[in-house]
């Protein structure tokens, strides 16, 4: 008991100095904000977390990682104060799992002689749930605009027949077709942004498709390239594109079904099959059992 009195002691007086450093960060942060005239910042619960990703360890914990920032910017986390919540998301993890264990470990299994294996094993479990989590939303994203170019380019055809340019097209759709397209018109808010700010279209298309890995969205960038660079001719290229991936998209739907078939097939061999068995041939064994009976 009296070791346990003492490792919360210790848990205690370093969430302490922790939020002392916390703070005094905070108070540099709130300074310079007032400094350069930046109205008031987010909740205090916000600030800290992003207080702790701001910090040296919060930041090797993501620059070391080439895939956490390659997820980071399919999910569209590319601001710094973005990758400091995640920073100290990843951090944070580890440590609560930590003293979690530690703490279910000392109340209810104290003689156990495992502990610093099973404080281990959940530093490492409280290091990887942020990534993997990371990842299941960067891969439901692309899917997202993998769905949604599929609307995308007879919008853009629609735009282009009408006499519209490029960049034209693109800044009605992202104004007009958010609630239609939601993370589409986000990346092209942001495209459009940078281009705002003296930047190339063409360079920042690029760039987007290379950061979002969707093969649906780069083939559509390139045809943009094209019309941005010869300014026409590439009508026919978006009607072929949209065939395509009409094509795909049925291919998807059938392969979906036949897994389906075969899981429901499993399903009936494993629950119908038995009771199938017991209606018809239950008679028959019942008969044969009287026989050898009698």
């Amino acid at each position: 008991m009296a070791f346990v009195i003492c490792a919360l002691l210790i848990v205690a007086a370093a969430a302490l100095l922790i939020n002392i450093a916390v703070r005094d960060r905070l108070r540099q942060q709130r300074v310079m904000q007032r400094l350069e005239g930046e109205k008031t910042g987010p909740g205090k619960f916000d600030t800290w977390m992003r207080a702790v990703g701001n910090t040296k360890f919060g930041q090797r914990s993501v620059s070391m990682d080439s895939e956490t920032e390659v997820l980071l910017n399919r999910v569209g986390w590319r601001t710094a104060n973005q990758r400091a919540l995640f920073a100290a998301f990843q951090v944070a993890t580890p440590v609560a799992f930590a003293g979690l264990v530690f703490l279910g470990h000392e109340l209810f299994f104290p003689r156990s002689g495992n502990l610093l294996v099973v404080m281990l094993c959940a530093l490492v479990l409280g290091y990887l749930i942020p990534k993997r989590m990371l990842a299941y939303v960067a891969k439901k994203r692309q899917q997202e605009i993998s769905v949604e170019i599929s609307t995308f380019i007879p919008l853009l055809r629609i735009l282009f027949e009408s006499g519209m340019a490029v960049e034209q097209a693109l800044r009605v759709l992202s104004l007009e077709a958010r609630q239609l397209l939601p993370v589409l018109t986000g990346e092209l808010r942001v495209v459009l942004a940078r281009v705002d700010s003296g930047l190339e279209l063409g360079q920042e298309l690029s760039k987007t498709a290379s950061l979002l890995d969707v093969d649906e969205f780069n083939d559509t960038c390139v045809i943009l390239l094209q019309l941005i660079q010869q300014g026409g001719g590439a009508m026919k290229s978006l009607q072929a594109l949209k065939a395509l991936l009409d094509d795909r998209r049925a291919a998807r739907l059938e392969e979906y079904i036949s897994k389906m078939s075969a899981k429901m097939s499993v399903v009936m061999m494993v629950f119908l099959f038995p009771a199938l068995m017991m209606v018809l041939a239950g008679p028959s064994f019942i008969a044969i059992s009287r026989a050898f009976g009698s």
